[in-house]
């Protein structure tokens, strides 16, 4: 009997390469597709799925309240946008939160600076990718994952709020699926917050102008997602919504 001791639990397996597995080993990218991981086989990649679930869960599970905040990797230090991101983390840390993002570079590193110089957790998740992303260096936990789907319920399962920066394909990924999860009810409703009226308006327009009027979605449905800019009202809005008694 082989086991895999995390930071609060050991797990017993009979098999030496599955703590291999169970271990978070780095993935090697190089083109290679992990869904389509012919040197794995189906059962050997559901145990590295495990790991990452086993890891992320066991490294998060005591944080407390946390904000997840998304926005892009390409955002420069001396940006306005970098600069909010910092900020507005600062004083989410201020009153109470961790924060969670992405790890890597650009608004996910000013995120975690901001939270960082307020000594709150600052928590990156990471994802090994052929470019762009490595982990930046204010992250105070860094938890690395090769499955995005993974990544992403721990993204959902530990944040009270979902506050999106200006981002790309990425950032509209989580937050287009948030929303979608939220409209069909797989998950609890919590804020989504759209931080920089300047350029989300276009997109939120245009959610009006198609989608409502074209039937796609309901009315309702616009009342899932908040645009705001002030740091201090974003704050407001998540702490007072997660004061709601829950019925």
């Amino acid at each position: 009997m082989f086991k895999f001791t995390s930071s609060h639990n050991t797990i017993g397996f009979k098999d030496k390469e599955v703590i291999g597995i169970i271990k978070m080993e780095k993935y090697p990218v190089n083109g290679k597709y992990p869904i389509n991981d012919f040197k794995t086989g189906e059962s050997w990649r559901l145990f590295k799925i495990m790991g990452e679930f086993v890891e992320g869960i066991d490294s998060l599970h005591d944080i407390g309240p946390a904000v997840s905040i998304f926005g892009s990797a390409r955002t420069d230090c001396d940006h306005p946008y970098y600069k909010k991101a910092e900020n507005l983390a600062a004083v989410f840390a201020k009153n109470g939160y961790s924060v969670i993002t992405g790890g890597g570079g650009g608004i996910m590193e000013a995120a975690n600076k901001g939270a960082a110089t307020e000594n709150a957790d600052s928590i990156g998740l990471n994802i090994t990718l052929p470019f762009e992303q490595k982990p930046n260096p204010y992250a105070t936990t860094q938890i690395e994952f090769k499955y995005f789907f993974v990544r992403k319920v721990m993204f959902l399962k530990y944040a009270q709020a979902y506050i999106i920066l200006p981002g790309g394909f990425g950032t509209l990924d989580e937050l287009f699926e948030t929303i979608t999860l939220i409209q069909t009810q797989r998950i609890r409703k919590f804020p989504i917050i759209l931080v920089g009226t300047e350029y989300w308006e276009g997109l939120i327009q245009w959610v009006k102008d198609k989608l409502l009027k074209e039937n796609m979605i309901s009315k309702k449905d616009l009342n899932l997602f908040h645009l705001l800019d002030d740091p201090d009202e974003i704050v407001k809005v998540v702490v007072d919504f997660n004061q709601e008694p829950i019925i």
